[in-house]
C-alpha cells in the first residue's frame, strides 16, 4: 500500500473499497469540497524549548487532485524588504523538511547527546531565514505530508512536478499577496536542479501572459544540481581521476576505449566494458555523497577480490543506529535517522496542523513514488533563462560525487557566457571556503561556486559556510 495515496485500487466506487479507503474518500470530498488555502501558524513544536524564536506556518494547498503541504518561515530580518524563495529539495520524493532541519533552516536536531525517545530540537542561528522568507514544499505529491485526493492524483513526472510546483506558488501567493512586491527567487538542490529551472521558466512565461497574480521574479538558485543525465554521469569518471579514486592508466584507458561517454556503452566494446568494471570496484566502497566520509554498509560485504577484502566489515544496523558518541561507528544515516521518529510521532503531526490518516509513513525520501523521469536534460532551459536578465547562483560541494561539480562547471561553460570575476577563493573567517567565478550575459548575472570539503548538498556539510555565501549572493555583495 503506498502511504501517501488515499485510495489504493482505481474504483470509486465505494462499496468495492475497504472500510478505511471509504473513509479516506469521504474525508476527501469534504476537504476537496470546502478547500482552505491559508494555513495555520505554530509557535511551538514538540522537542524544543519554549516558544519559537521565528514565524512558522504550515498547511495544505490543493493543486489538481493533490495536497501539497508547505512549512513557510518568514524572514527573521525584514520579511517586507527581504526576498522570498520557493524551495524544493531534491530526490525526486525528499521531503522540504530535510533541507529547513539539516541544510538552510533555523532548526537542528541535537544530535550529540541523543539517549532515547522524541528527538530534540534547537535553535541553529546561521539559517538563511535570517535574511530571506522561504517557502519549504514537500513536492511532488507523495514527498513528505502532500498526498493525492485520487488514484489518478498519484503518478507524476518531471513535467508535471514543476507545473504542481507553479501552481501552488500561485495560489499561495493569492493567499498572501503581502509577498507580491518583494523578490521572488526559486531554489532547490540534488534532482531539483531539473525542477527549478523549469519552474523558473514557467514564472517568466506567466509573467509575460499577465498571468495573475504577477511575481516579481528576479532569479534562481541550485545546489548540486542533476542538471543533465549525461554530463552529470560522464563527469563522475573525470571526478575520480582529479581526486585519485582511479589511476592514471585507467582514466587514459576508459578515456580511448569509451571514447569520453560512459552512459549506454556498446555491450560490443569489450575494451571499455571492462575498464568500467574496473572503475566501478574501485569507487564501489566510496560514500558518494562525500567521499571523505565512511558509508554506510546495508549488508555484508563478499570477500572475493583484493578489493572485496579492503570493504567495510561492521554488522549494518549496528553501524547505521550507533550514536555518534561512538565516533568509530559514526554514520551520517544516524541524523536522518532522528527526522523519521520526530516526524511521526502524532503530538508532531498536531502541532503541525497534518491532517492525520493520510500519511502513514512519514519518509525523509520516499521511494515509492509513482514518478516519470521524462526530462533528461534543462541546458536549454537555463540558456533559454540566461536571456532574461536573472540572477543565480549554482553551487557544489568539491568532494560530491553524486553530482560532481565538474560536469555542473562543464554545462555553464556551454551557456557560452562572458566571465566577468575568474576563478578565485572565497573567504569566511579568513579562511578559503571554496572557490568561486561570475559570468554575465546582457543583464543576466549567474556565480558558480564551490564549497570546499562539502558533499552532496554542500549546506549539510558546511551549514554556516554556506550561509554567508548565500548571504552575501542574495544581496549582491560578492562572494
Amino acid at each position: 500500500m503506498v502511504s501517501h495515496m488515499v485510495f489504493p485500487r482505481k474504483s470509486c466506487n465505494t462499496a468495492s473499497l475497504p472500510r478505511w479507503a471509504s473513509l479516506h474518500l469521504l474525508l476527501a470530498l469534504i476537504l476537496s469540497a470546502n478547500t482552505v488555502y491559508s494555513g495555520s501558524i505554530v509557535k511551538y513544536l514538540p522537542g524544543f524549548d519554549g516558544e519559537l524564536p521565528f514565524k512558522l506556518e504550515t498547511g495544505y494547498i490543493s493543486v489538481g487532485d493533490s495536497e501539497l503541504f508547505y512549512y513557510f518561515i518568514e524572514s527573521q530580518g525584514n520579511p517586507q524588504q527581504d526576498p522570498l524563495f520557493l524551495w524544493l529539495t531534491g530526490g525526486p520524493g525528499c521531503s522540504s523538511f530535510s533541507g529547513l532541519v539539516y541544510e538552510i533552516g533555523p532548526l537542528e536536531f541535537q544530535i550529540n547527546n541523543y539517549t532515547g525517545g522524541l528527538p530534540r530540537l534547537v535553535y541553529y542561528p546561521y539559517a538563511w531565514t535570517k535574511t530571506a522568507s522561504i517557502i519549504f514544499l514537500d513536492a511532488p505529491v507523495g514527498t513528505g505530508f502532500s498526498y493525492a485526493r485520487t488514484p489518478e492524483g498519484w503518478p507524476t513526472s518531471d513535467s508535471e512536478s514543476s507545473e504542481q510546483s507553479y501552481q501552488f506558488l500561485r495560489k499561495w501567493l493569492d493567499e498572501h499577496p503581502q509577498y507580491l512586491p518583494v523578490q521572488l527567487f526559486i531554489g532547490g538542490d540534488s534532482y531539483s536542479g531539473i525542477i527549478v529551472p523549469l519552474v523558473t521558466k514557467k514564472v517568466i512565461d506567466g509573467i509575460a501572459a499577465k498571468v495573475k497574480p504577477r511575481m516579481n521574479l528576479k532569479g534562481y538558485l541550485i545546489g548540486s544540481p542533476r542538471t543533465d543525465s549525461v554530463i552529470d554521469e560522464n563527469s563522475k569518471i573525470i571526478f575520480a581521476h582529479r581526486m585519485a579514486l582511479i589511476s592514471d592508466e585507467l582514466y587514459e584507458e576508459l578515456k580511448i576505449s569509451c571514447q569520453g561517454n560512459y552512459v549506454d556503452v556498446d555491450p560490443s566494446n569489450t575494451a571499455c566494458v571492462l575498464a568500467l568494471a574496473y572503475y566501478k570496484k574501485c569507487i564501489k566502497d566510496l560514500f558518494r555523497n562525500d567521499i571523505l566520509e565512511p558509508k554506510c554498509a546495508f549488508a555484508s560485504p563478499s570477500l572475493n577480490t583484493e578489493l572485496d577484502r579492503r570493504s567495510v566489515q561492521e554488522n549494518s544496523a549496528d553501524f547505521i543506529l550507533s550514536p555518534p558518541r561512538i565516533h568509530e561507528y559514526w554514520c551520517r544515516n544516524f541524523n536522518y535517522a532522528l527526522a523519521y521518529m520526530w516526524s511521526n510521532d502524532d503530538r508532531v503531526q498536531d502541532a503541525l496542523h497534518v491532517r492525520q490518516g493520510f500519511v502513514w509513513d512519514w519518509k525523509r525520501c520516499n521511494k515509492s513514488l509513482s514518478y516519470t523521469k521524462d526530462i533528461l536534460s534543462v541546458v536549454d532551459i537555463h540558456r533559454y533563462l540566461s536571456k532574461k536578465g536573472l540572477q543565480v547562483l549554482v553551487e557544489s560541494g568539491d568532494r560530491d560525487m553524486v553530482v560532481p561539480f565538474v560536469g555542473t562547471e562543464q554545462w555553464i561553460k556551454s551557456l557560452n557566457l562572458t566571465i566577468v570575476n575568474d576563478w578565485r577563493p572565497w573567504l569566511v573567517d579568513g579562511q578559503i571556503a571554496g572557490y568561486t567565478r561570475k559570468y554575465s550575459e546582457n543583464g543576466f548575472r549567474l556565480t558558480f561556486a564551490t564549497v570546499k570539503g562539502a558533499g552532496h548538498t554542500a549546506p549539510e556539510y558546511y551549514r554556516r559556510e554556506c550561509y554567508n555565501m548565500f548571504q552575501r549572493w542574495v544581496h549582491y555583495y560578492p562572494l
